[in-house]
């Protein structure tokens, strides 16, 4: 390889690898909005008192903390 083709710029790619970087970029962006409106959720959820599983769960998985024992 020689230095000229180590510096390739956008200008030099086909027109279906800009389309296809320019859809992948895309996708990245809305998959970002998603998480984010999904942490907001998470935030704003608040179960109702005395409601079963209202425990702190650890992330998304839902694992709940040992209970105590009598």
């Amino acid at each position: 390889m020689t230095n000229g083709e180590m510096g390739k710029s956008k200008a030099g790619k086909s027109k279906a690898a800009q389309a296809r970087e320019a859809r992948a970029a895309a996708a990245l962006r809305e998959n970002l909005k998603r998480r984010k409106e999904q942490a907001r959720g998470r935030k704003a959820y608040k179960p109702a008192d005395g409601v079963e599983g209202a425990e702190k769960s650890h992330e998304s998985a839902g694992f709940v903390p040992d209970k105590p024992k009598a």
